[in-house]
């Protein structure tokens, strides 16, 4: 019996130490994957009665590990933000994403073309760019399968962007883990837009030269087959048919050319003293006859605070004669057209007003636009190019001014245009 009990206290006694022994051994194990996690040296006191000598190489080696771990992150870091630092200034937006597309990099040029991707680090490039065609792009360049150059349209919110992609693996700076995959993008919204503009000018060109060609060339070639046997009044006719859309093809030549000059790096603007109330008398007076051959009143009131101003009064003779050519061409017989200036504050506004039908309100905005007409059919007979009212505009910008038109239908139409005033010397 006696056995017996000192057998179940030597027992007891053993399972106890080995209990302390399993625990001691939990909580060094513990303290390990904590200090691998957290990447925290592992200190002698986290690993009560577990140490030996086993133990003290371990907790040494996880130490050495978790340094250089550190010492690479640290490494790491240092090269991303020499690249931030180098790629930060490119007006190119530059992205750099690792193997599993978490954000690593991200110049401030990209949060300039997409605003939201202002602080878009460590995050998924699904989240941040929602595009198919992006992140197929992205898969392409990590299997060294994409063009390299790749255009793409982005939706974001109400705005369409257009971007030019370039995109390549690079190593990452430990060696470990996948290739990173860096790319940059040039936006390119301006280009697609200005191409737009290109053909539907080159478009709109093609169409105002067909009509008048025709024209002619089927007026040229009857006279041409039939001049013997027409009929003098016929050939009389059909000259002056000629003469008119020769004319009109010149004017839209005149117009294009003055365009094309006013839109060049050198648009040639000579500012020179010049009284503005004289300007405006010279241009009216120019215009009086044929106000009166179509009944109509002409009316003219300058602010006298106004003196002499450094313009080019070539070019805002230019501005004047459009202005009142379009009151005088779209109003009925016996309208009124007003030009009044007047000084404020730094400022000149001029307003050419008339008592005509008027502008529709979906035409309004779009009435600068080059060869824009309200009314085509009739604009054509009275023998308008569409490129008046984009010649004012643009004069005007190049004072350093701006001009706008106000107008109801039914209730005549008011173009004004505001200019800078620059005294003459």
């Amino acid at each position: 019996m006696i056995y017996l009990i000192v057998a179940i206290v030597a027992l007891t006694v053993t399972l106890v130490a080995v209990a302390r022994r399993y625990l001691h051994l939990r909580r060094a194990a513990r303290s390990l994957h904590q200090a691998l996690r957290l990447k925290q040296p592992l200190l002698p006191k986290k690993l009560p009665g577990a140490l030996n000598a086993e133990w003290e190489e371990l907790r040494r080696e996880t130490n050495e590990l978790i340094a250089e771990s550190a010492r690479l992150e640290t490494q790491r870091s240092g090269q991303l933000a020499q690249l931030e630092a180098t790629l930060g200034s490119l007006r190119e937006a530059v992205l750099i994403v690792d193997s599993t597309n978490h954000v690593l990099l991200a110049n401030r040029a990209l949060s300039k073309i997409f605003p939201r991707a202002a602080n878009i680090l460590h995050q998924r490039l699904e989240r941040v760019l929602h595009s198919v065609e992006f992140l197929a792009y992205v898969e392409a360049v990590r299997k060294n399968d994409a063009e390299p150059q790749h255009e793409m349209e982005f939706t974001e919110g109400d705005r369409t962007l257009w971007v030019e992609v370039t995109g390549t693996t690079i190593p990452p700076p430990t060696g470990e883990g996948g290739p990173w995959a860096l790319f940059v993008l040039h936006d390119i919204t301006k280009l697609k837009r200005l191409e737009v503009v290109r053909k539907e000018f080159v478009a709109n060109v093609s169409h105002e030269l067909r009509t008048p060609l025709s024209v002619i060339k089927g007026y040229v070639e009857t006279l041409v087959d039939d001049h013997e046997s027409m009929p003098l009044a016929d050939r009389d006719r059909f000259l002056r048919t000629i003469q008119r859309h020769t004319e009109r093809l010149n004017s839209l030549l005149e117009d294009l050319l003055t365009l094309s000059r006013l839109e060049s790096i050198n648009p040639g603007l000579r500012r020179e003293p010049t009284s503005f109330a004289q300007l405006i008398a010279s241009v009216v007076e120019d215009y009086r006859a044929r106000a009166d051959a179509a009944e109509h009143s002409l009316h003219v009131e300058v602010d006298e605070r106004i003196g002499d101003v450094s313009v080019d009064a070539r070019r805002l003779t230019q501005v004047f004669e459009n202005l009142i050519q379009n009151a005088l061409k779209y109003t009925p017989k016996g309208s009124r057209i007003d030009v009044t200036a007047r000084l404020d504050d730094t400022q000149i506004e001029v307003c050419v007003h008339d008592n005509g039908p008027g502008i529709p309100a979906e035409d309004l905005p779009h009435i600068f636009e080059r060869f824009y007409r309200v009314e085509k059919g009739r604009a054509r007979e009275k023998g308008g190019t569409g490129l008046g009212l984009s010649i004012v505009k643009h004069i005007v910008l190049l004072h350093g001014g701006r001009v706008w038109a106000e107008s109801r239908a039914g209730e005549g139409t008011a173009f004004f245009f505001r200019l800078p005033v620059r005294p003459a010397n």
